[in-house]
């Protein structure tokens, strides 16, 4: 079988990024963004990491990484995220630790007490804020900053374990309803914008519904718990409450069903939300709300909800007023990361939708590196790119992480998407 033509953008980002000392790397990287998932080292170690686990490079690549993002102490407590400091440096070492039996155990031994420790902070300030009637920031609870993201990477490390309990706990609390000022608002309701400061665009505030900042991610850990056999009480009612909420803000566009990115004050008091197309990307959007619903009716044993979600990601993934409404190939919101949802969507599929979910996966690979592009240029250019550079997130080691499951029909090796709460 001849290898797809995107495997050679994989290995010329790779070949390009294989030495940290070496490689055209932006300011992003080489500042305080060595300890960020998202920009720095630990973001492109993950690269290297699912190429060894494959069989597709050496490990010496994914150790220098490593070793580049641990070259000074590494942030722990409240100025540290998932995506920050050793919460962050800690999945990339995971993943590397899985396929090297006894190698870097005592360092990851000690993160493990390390993030339990700081979620475990995190969880009591949460609980007394809760207890107080105050509203939450999205730091509190999202994937990228907040709780979310320390349970997606406790229910990998320490399934069942009390810490993940505790978060689980937690969220099936940020679910329950709460009275503010005299009105009742979704546990979730922030009184900031979508960057988490105050914004005048939202007097208000609003309720998040995407897989990085809002209720999106939260779904996706409650059902990728389930499905792993860890569920705390009223864990399948918090599911039925997002599923409920995301019901009944669908729209429809006439080709499928969509969910905006948010829901205003104005709209939850019976404005009508805005129907324009909006980009289907992981961290909103429709890509990563079907795939957290289907995870959900895959936990629930709801065949009929996991269909319509499939269906809304088929959609989604080939209509062309959303699909312009993307512009760049990042993992995050760009079409390589739409291509990894997609296959990690398909390997999971019901029979009647499975073929058109895999059918969707080549015009995304073709986007991203249309036939006959010379690789070893893309590569360049997308390592070089000022806004988006080198990284895991938006940059070119995301993208080549993203291409393999879609050309390869394989899953990941290295769990490395485990951050995402897509699988």
């Amino acid at each position: 079988m001849t290898a797809h033509p995107a495997l050679d953008l994989v290995d010329a980002v790779a070949s390009q990024l294989a030495d940290p000392n070496a490689a055209p790397l932006g300011p992003r990287v080489k500042s305080s963004n060595r300890q960020h998932l998202a920009y720095g080292p630990p973001g492109i170690a993950l690269l290297h990491i699912e190429l060894a686990a494959n069989g597709l490079g050496p490990w010496q690549r994914a150790h220098d990484w490593l070793a580049a993002a641990a070259c000074q102490p590494l942030t722990s407590g409240p100025d540290s995220h998932p995506f920050y400091g050793t919460p962050a440096f800690a999945h990339a070492l995971a993943c590397a630790a899985d396929h090297l039996p006894g190698s870097y155990q005592c360092a990851l031994n000690a993160m493990d007490r390390q993030v339990a420790v700081d979620a475990s902070r995190r969880l009591d300030a949460a609980h007394r804020r809760i207890e107080a009637g105050r509203l939450p920031q999205l730091a509190e609870f999202d994937a990228i900053r907040g709780l979310t993201g320390y349970g997606a990477y406790l229910l990998r490390r320490a399934t069942g374990s009390l810490a993940t309990r505790a978060v689980l706990d937690y969220c099936v609390r940020l679910t329950e309803p709460i009275t503010h000022h005299g009105e009742t608002l979704p546990g979730w309701w922030t009184q900031t914008g979508p960057s988490g400061s105050p914004d005048d665009r939202f007097p208000g505030g609003h309720a998040n519904n995407g897989m990085a900042h809002g209720i999106g991610g939260v779904l996706a850990l409650l059902a990728l718990a389930a499905r792993n056999g860890t569920v705390t009480d009223g864990h399948h009612a918090a599911l039925r409450t997002i599923l409920a909420w995301l019901d009944r803000w669908q729209e429809e566009t006439g080709s499928a069903p969509t969910w905006p990115y948010w829901v205003t004050r104005g709209e939850l008091r019976g404005r009508l939300p805005s129907s324009e197309p909006r980009r289907p990307s992981w961290c909103y959007g429709t890509a990563g709300l079907a795939r957290a619903q289907q995870l959900a009716a895959l936990a629930l044993s709801d065949t009929g909800r996991q269909i319509d979600a499939e269906n809304a990601l088929v959609a989604a993934l080939t209509d062309p007023d959303q699909l312009k409404t993307t512009t760049d190939n990042g993992l995050c919101h760009g079409f390589a990361g739409l291509a990894h949802v997609a296959a990690r969507a398909a390997a999971d599929a019901h029979p009647s939708t499975v073929g058109q979910l895999r059918a969707t996966i080549p015009t995304l690979l073709a986007t991203v590196h249309p036939p006959g592009t010379d690789p070893e240029l893309s590569a360049a250019a997308l390592i070089q790119d000022e806004e988006r550079g080198p990284g895991f997130l938006a940059g070119a080691a995301g993208i080549a992480l993203a291409l393999l499951a879609p050309t390869t029909a394989a899953p990941p090796r290295s769990t490395w998407d485990a951050c995402l709460l897509i699988a």
